[in-house]
């Protein structure tokens, strides 16, 4: 077990053995570093496809779900690290933001049950009655294994909000702009009567988020009008703009035994199953069609059992993007939650010249699936998903939006407030 005082060295030295460029991701993105490590999960208890959101002083929980595909279960802690609005680590010590043991064991695992992948299943809900938080704002969930504290497993990002001010959002087409029928402006404007703000154009910072996703939001807007404790973001710039993307193409692999939409084929060649779905469509020209999806997320579930999170079984499926050429300057990656929104070898398309398609093979646990293909350009860290996908103003999106406080006399930043809308409900234009 890591003491508190050299908890920091420990996560800052597994990062100095990676790129600068992959350690500032680390900064950014919740990250696995065990590949043995899959599904991993962090969302409010009662939800599983809720955001990792939860008010301070509250009843609400945060629940971590992940698999350890061994025959063999290890060890693992946990502890929490408080960063600022641009998750850097902030100022503030361990015990100023935690109640209770500073480190903890995760004691809820299980093996699974009649798979043809073994693995154990791990689970931690917190706050509990071993640990809490004291302080709003951004926070790092520390997995690690208990025999090498300098190793992490999983990094998992957090947000701790004191929910203080009244937010309204407004999403709408784009005015003034040539991407009217391919983007979403967000607007919204907030209320901090009660606070004592003395000088909120400074002091206050606010980020966008679609769909739960760091790596494209939009960060430390400052209003366009404010007075009489109120602020309103609704510029004419491009700052809180969006590219609306497309619904994501999903598939259902909760049953083995039957095939659902968008499945081709289930074989099985020991010791696993295989999934073939059918190649995908071109979606870049096509009109908008409307259809309910996780918003890149995905859904853990077994249809022939009642304990999906050790039943459900691990499947090799197949992504198949038929394109007439490899396209230059870039790779190509079947993208979302089911591999953290990241780009790397696990969801890395190759390109069949024979076949004339792009390929990739992931392994998976059963349930539903939301992805789209990304392709990411040569040196750059964004992809872009227009080009088999397309872009419409129509496209239902979840907006977070987040306020943070710095008062002047403290050491870190505070969440003071947390709203989400859905483009289904809000969309106007």
């Amino acid at each position: 077990m890591i003491r508190s005082g050299v908890f920091i060295l420990f996560f800052l030295s597994s990062v100095s053995q990676v790129s600068a460029s992959e350690a500032d991701s680390l900064n950014y993105t919740s990250h696995v570093f065990d590949p043995r490590i899959k599904t991993v999960q962090l969302y409010k208890d009662g939800w599983n496809l809720s955001y990792p959101i939860m008010k301070l002083n509250s009843n609400e929980k945060l629940v971590l779900n992940f698999d350890l595909l061994s025959d063999q279960s290890d060890s693992y802690y946990y502890t929490f690290i408080h960063c600022d609005k641009d998750w850097k680590k902030s100022d503030v010590s361990q015990n100023d933001y935690i109640t209770g043991y500073t480190e903890n064991p995760i004691e809820d695992y299980e093996n699974s049950f009649n798979t043809t992948v073994s693995y154990f299943h791990y689970k931690l809900t917190f706050p509990n009655d071993r640990v809490s938080l004291k302080l709003s704002g951004n926070y790092i969930l520390f997995i690690y294994p208990a025999e090498k504290p300098e190793e992490p497993a999983i990094t998992q990002r957090f947000i701790v909000t004191e929910d203080a001010i009244k937010i309204d959002i407004t999403v709408h087409r784009p005015q003034m702009t040539k991407e009217n029928n391919t983007h979403q402006q967000v607007d919204f404007a907030l209320n901090y009567t009660g606070m004592q703000i003395n000088d909120p154009y400074r002091n206050l910072y606010a980020f966008i988020l679609q769909n739960g996703r760091w790596d494209n939001a939009k960060r430390n807007l400052k209003p366009d009008f404010y007075g009489n404790n109120e602020l309103k973001y609704n510029s004419l710039s491009d700052k809180n703009i969006f590219q609306g993307g497309n619904e994501y193409r999903y598939f259902d692999i909760k049953s083995i035994r039957y095939k659902s939409e968008y499945v081709k084929q289930i074989d099985f060649a020991s010791p696993n199953y295989n999934v073939y779905l059918y190649p995908s469509d071109d979606r870049e020209l096509k009109p908008y069609f409307y259809w309910q999806d996780f918003n890149g997320k995905y859904y853990i579930a077994f249809q022939e059992g009642h304990k999906p999170e050790i039943e459900s079984d691990y499947v090799y499926v197949y992504f198949t993007l038929p394109s007439d050429k490899s396209i230059s300057g870039g790779k190509m990656y079947v993208s979302g939650s089911l591999n953290n929104w990241a780009f790397n070898k696990n969801n890395l398309m190759l390109y069949n010249s024979e076949r004339k398609a792009y390929e990739c093979t992931m392994l998976l646990k059963q349930g539903w699936y939301n992805y789209e293909y990304v392709f990411q350009k040569d040196g750059e860290a964004n992809g872009i998903a227009t080009l088999f996908e397309g872009s419409h103003y129509e496209t239902e999106n979840d907006y977070i939006v987040l306020i943070y406080f710095r008062n002047p006399r403290d050491r870190y930043d505070r969440v003071i407030g947390t709203a989400i809308a859905s483009t289904l409900n809000k969309l106007t234009n």
